[in-house]
Order: structure tokens, then C-alpha cells, then sequence
């Protein structure tokens, strides 16, 4: 009975670090997730290179991108489940080990079908670590400190997809894409060993039954939908009967998925947590968060790169200040709600910042922009961040303790990787539709009744004529150049206004902020959270 209860005893211990071991626990946990979220979108600047070096189209390449997506968005609401089931240090160890390996196999990959496979298993390492990275540090710092926490985790988050562009055309540019894979592998190891040396263990949690049918309701809903948002537009949509198969594939596994989880005793997803007003708001608020990162990453490269002629370093380097303050108002974030600031002012000063970066965006969005034109709305955009990550964490994870906090962070953090799917998927077709549209009203302009597109015309007739071509010759020419310069101007106004839909997401989900209840003096429970 003694022992027993000194058992029990122990357990119950608050489970928080001190000293050196909290700060290197914290080390390994943001290193993992920032390696997860690198490699989320190190990837989109070497298609072209991994393409042509394994023999494959840019179609098969995407593969790339959509097997890591789906594998993330699949395991990261599971990570709660699969805690219980292994021990958290068991399992976050051993999804380290899983993504190491499968980066160096994916690098090793001689064939587009081999690096697809082992893409799609790096991301089921990667997806764990993000998720069960936030509840390790939740329970490393004290919960006085907790804002704190989520501050630097929140810091990785953003910082993240921004590196992982500059970082994939840096190694793409100066040695090879196997590269991009390569550079996880010495991280890895090290932080495999962190892992297993300092992070605490806990008990294994045998669940009555395991909900294999909630698991695979997951991977075929969830699964189904990325693969939608992945290949949506390139499919053009529901004009593909690819699309949509998945579609009715998606909406059965989803159905099920739901309706086993609110049902059954022991959920792989407890989606009962959602019935907590802050976890829905909050969890919505995540999904915003996630389009407004993404989103953004996705447009800004494919402008400067596409329209203003810039490389990957000189793209990556203008939106490392914005990330950094990001990472610097975390803190300062965390110190203002531990005040007992309320996080709904920070929130709604987060997200409008964000509609101001939209803005001044989209006002820039023009063949003569420069650095200094676009490097302030990307500060303001850091503001933005900076402002929006912990108080939507605090909101959605105060007054929970025990298991809820796993379910509510795997939950929210997914939500957030779908939102950035969603928001690219959303934003793709919205900019290649407005082009077509912009295209349009552009060809009123070239006509024979207006005086400059003829001088236009003539001047490049003249010129071409000068370099000893027919008439013929230079008039098709001429057209055609005419032609690209109408195709590259609808293009650049769309997307601006790509950049402009940011903020109309943001602007929608801002009164939800009113609805959350914050307790003053309410804190976070981290005893035997997990």
C-alpha cells in the first residue's frame, strides 16, 4: 500500500523543468518542430531540379509536396492517442528517428516514386513532432511561465515556413536538392539523443480498444481532403473525376470520422473538446493563422521571383526582419497576457495588423517595386504574427488540464497546417480566375482606336524591322510580345489582389474574437497534462 501510494505520489508531481535541463528540453523541442515545418515547404523551390534529375514531370514532382502534407495533417490529431499508447518520450523519440531516416532515404531516392514514399513517411515523423513539441514544452515550464512557452513555440511556427524556401534555394542554388534532405540528418541525431536523455517519460495509457475504425475514418477523410486542396486546381477542380472520387471519399470518411469519434468511449481524436467554446474559437482562429502564414509565403516568392526577376536568397532575405520580430513580440506577448492582459485586445491588434500588411501589399504588388517598397508590409506582417500566436494558444488551451490539453493542441495545430492548405488551395484559383478576368478587360485596350497600344504596336514593328526582320515577321513578333506583356500585367494585378484576400480572411474571423470568455486570473493546469 506504501509503495502505492508513493507511486501515485510521483505521478502527481508537477511535471516542470529547472535550470539547464528546461532550457535544453526546449532547444530539442523547438529544433524538431522547426525541422517539420522547414521541410513543409523546403521542397517548393527545387521541383523544377528534382524533376529533371529523376526524369519526372512538374505534376509528378507536386507529389512531392502533397505526400508530406497529407501524411502531416493525417498524424498531427492523432498524436494525443499515439502519446498515451507509447509514452510520450518513447514516441517523440522514435518519430525523430522515423523523420532522420526517412531524410536520408529521401535524399538517396534514385526514382520520383521512391522519394514520393518516403516523403509521405518523413511527414508522419514530422506531423508528431509539432504537435507533441508544444505539449512538452507546456509541461517543461512552470505555469507561471507557460505564455513564455508558447512564445518561443510560436516563434519556430512562423519562423519556419518562412527559412524553409531560403534555406531549400540556398542548398538547391550553391549544392544539390538531395541537400534539402541531407541537412536533417546530423539535427536529427543530436536531437534524438536530447530527447531520449532529458525529456521526461510518461506512463503508458493502455486504451480498452483501440479505435481503428476512428483512424481510418481519419486518414481517409482528412487524407482525402489535402489530396483535394493539393490537386485541385491542377485538375481543375470538380471537372475531374479524380476530384471527385475524392470529394465522396472525403465526405464518407469525414461522416464516419465525426460520428465515431462523439460516439465511442475511447477516441483516437476526442473531438468533445471542441465543445469548449475557447477550443472552437481558438482552434478557428489557429485555421486563419495557418492560411495567413501560408498563404503569404506561397504568393510572396512566386511574385518577386516570377515578375521582379529575384533568387531564392535575395527573396528570403527580405522577409527574415518581419519573421525575427515575430519571433521577438512572442515574449513580449507572453510577459502581456501573464499581466493579465486580456488576449482578446492582442488578438484583435494581431489580426488587423495583418489587414494592414494585405493592403499595403496589394498596393505594391507592381512591376517597379523594390525592396524598401515591400520589406515594411512585410514588418507589419511580423507585427501581425507577433501579436496573434500566443493569445490564440492561451485562449485555446486555458482552463483545460489532464489529456484535454494534447487533444486541444493536436487538434488546433492541425487545424492550422489545413488552414494553410486551404488558403493556398483557396488563393490559386482565385488569382488564376482573376487573371483570366484582368486579361479580359486588359484586350479593350488593344485595339486599333487606341492611340498608345498602336504607338506601342508600331514601335515594336520599327524595332524588330531595325534587326533585319520581314515586316511579316515583326508584326508577329510584335504581337506576341504585346501579347506577353497583357498575359504578365493581369498577372501581377491578381496577385495583388491575392494578397488583398489575406486580409478579407482576417477580417471575418475577427468578431468570432468577442465571443471567447476569458476568466481573469485564470490559468492553465499542467499537472499529468499530456
Amino acid at each position: 500500500m506504501h509503495d502505492n501510494n508513493q507511486s501515485l505520489e510521483a505521478v502527481q508531481q508537477p511535471t516542470f523543468e529547472t535550470g539547464v535541463r528546461k532550457w535544453l528540453i526546449t532547444i530539442t523541442v523547438i529544433t524538431c518542430a522547426l525541422m517539420e515545418l522547414i521541410d513543409a515547404s523546403i521542397v517548393n523551390v527545387a521541383t523544377r531540379q528534382i524533376a529533371g534529375n529523376l526524369g519526372a514531370t512538374i505534376e509528378e514532382t507536386a507529389w512531392v509536396v502533397t505526400a508530406y502534407a497529407i501524411s502531416n495533417v493525417v498524424i498531427i490529431p492523432m498524436t494525443g492517442f499515439l502519446s498515451d499508447l507509447f509514452g510520450r518520450k518513447r514516441y517523440f523519440t522514435a518519430s525523430i528517428i522515423i523523420f532522420t531516416v526517412s531524410s536520408l532515404l529521401c535524399g538517396t531516392s534514385g526514382s520520383i516514386e521512391m522519394l514520393i514514399f518516403w516523403r509521405f513517411v518523413q511527414g508522419i515523423g514530422g506531423g508528431a513532432l509539432l504537435a507533441t513539441a508544444q505539449t512538452v514544452l507546456v509541461e517543461t515550464f512552470p505555469p507561471e511561465e507557460l505564455d513564455k512557452a508558447n512564445g518561443i513555440f510560436g516563434a519556430g511556427i512562423v519562423i519556419g515556413p518562412t527559412l524553409g524556401p531560403l534555406l531549400g534555394g540556398f542548398l538547391t542554388d550553391n549544392l544539390s536538392w538531395n541537400w534539402i534532405f541531407y541537412i536533417n540528418i546530423p539535427i536529427g541525431i543530436v536531437a534524438a539523443f536530447m530527447s531520449w536523455k532529458y525529456i521526461k517519460g510518461t506512463p503508458v495509457k493502455l486504451p480498452g480498444k483501440i479505435d481503428w475504425l476512428g483512424i481510418g475514418a481519419l486518414v481517409v477523410g482528412v487524407g482525402g481532403l489535402q489530396m483535394i486542396l493539393e490537386e485541385g486546381e491542377r485538375k481543375d477542380w470538380f471537372a475531374s473525376n479524380f476530384i471527385t472520387s475524392f470529394f465522396t471519399l472525403t465526405i464518407v470518411g469525414l461522416v464516419i470520422f465525426i460520428w465515431r469519434e462523439l460516439t465511442t468511449k475511447n477516441p483516437a481524436v476526442d473531438l468533445r473538446v471542441l465543445g469548449n467554446r475557447n477550443v472552437a474559437i481558438g482552434s478557428i482562429l489557429r485555421f486563419v493563422f495557418g492560411m495567413s502564414i501560408f498563404v503569404s509565403i506561397f504568393l510572396y516568392p512566386v511574385f518577386v521571383q516570377g515578375f521582379l526577376g529575384w533568387n531564392a536568397t535575395r527573396t528570403g532575405l527580405l522577409i527574415l526582419p518581419g519573421a525575427f520580430l515575430t519571433g521577438m513580440l512572442m515574449g513580449v506577448n507572453g510577459a502581456l497576457v501573464k499581466k493579465g492582459i486580456n488576449p482578446k485586445f492582442l488578438l484583435i491588434f494581431g489580426f488587423s495588423a495583418v489587414i494592414a500588411f494585405s493592403y499595403f501589399f496589394y498596393k505594391h504588388t507592381t512591376l517597379a517595386a523594390g525592396e524598401w517598397d515591400l520589406l515594411w508590409p512585410q514588418i507589419i506582417r511580423g507585427l501581425g504574427f507577433g501579436f496573434i500566436f500566443v493569445p490564440a494558444a492561451s485562449l485555446t488551451l486555458t482552463g483545460l488540464k489532464g489529456r484535454s490539453i494534447g487533444q486541444a493542441s493536436g487538434l488546433s495545430n492541425m487545424l492550422q497546417l489545413l488552414g494553410g492548405s486551404v488558403g493556398i488551395a483557396l488563393v490559386n484559383t482565385y488569382v488564376v480566375r482573376r487573371m483570366a478576368v484582368h486579361r479580359i478587360e486588359l484586350m479593350d485596350n488593344l485595339s486599333l482606336y487606341n492611340p498608345q497600344s498602336m504607338e506601342r504596336m508600331n514601335g515594336l514593328i520599327n524595332q524588330y524591322q531595325g534587326d533585319g526582320k520581314s515586316y511579316t515577321q515583326a508584326y508577329e513578333m510584335a504581337m506576341a510580345t504585346m501579347n506577353g506583356t497583357l498575359n504578365v500585367q493581369s498577372a501581377v494585378v491578381s496577385y495583388g489582389e491575392g494578397f488583398l484576400l489575406i486580409g478579407v480572411m482576417c477580417a471575418v474571423v475577427i468578431p468570432l474574437i468577442f465571443f471567447a470568455r476569458i476568466k481573469k486570473g485564470e490559468s492553465i493546469v499542467v499537472d499529468s497534462a499530456h
